[in-house]
């Protein structure tokens, strides 16, 4: 049997990469799991009355990028 070969990385953004504001499904409501991580992340920053229940999927991400940066745990 071949070996399969792994694809090379390229330079081309991931979706992991691609910016809030062009997400297809941005203006949805944030998922569970985003609205968990943002009561998480703002209660470390000393913001937990900041938080949010009604922001969009590209909010949430955005706010969750920027606490990450306050508190260190930056990806």
């Amino acid at each position: 049997m071949a070996n399969a070969k792994v694809p090379q990385h390229d330079d081309r953004p991931s979706n992991l990469q691609k910016n809030p504001d062009d997400w297809t499904t941005g203006d949805e409501p944030m998922t569970d799991a985003q609205a968990s991580y943002l009561k998480t992340l703002s209660e470390e920053a000393g913001e937990a009355e900041a938080f949010d229940f009604k922001l969009t999927k590209a909010e949430a991400s955005k706010r969750i990028d920027s606490l990450q940066r306050r508190t260190g745990r930056g990806r």
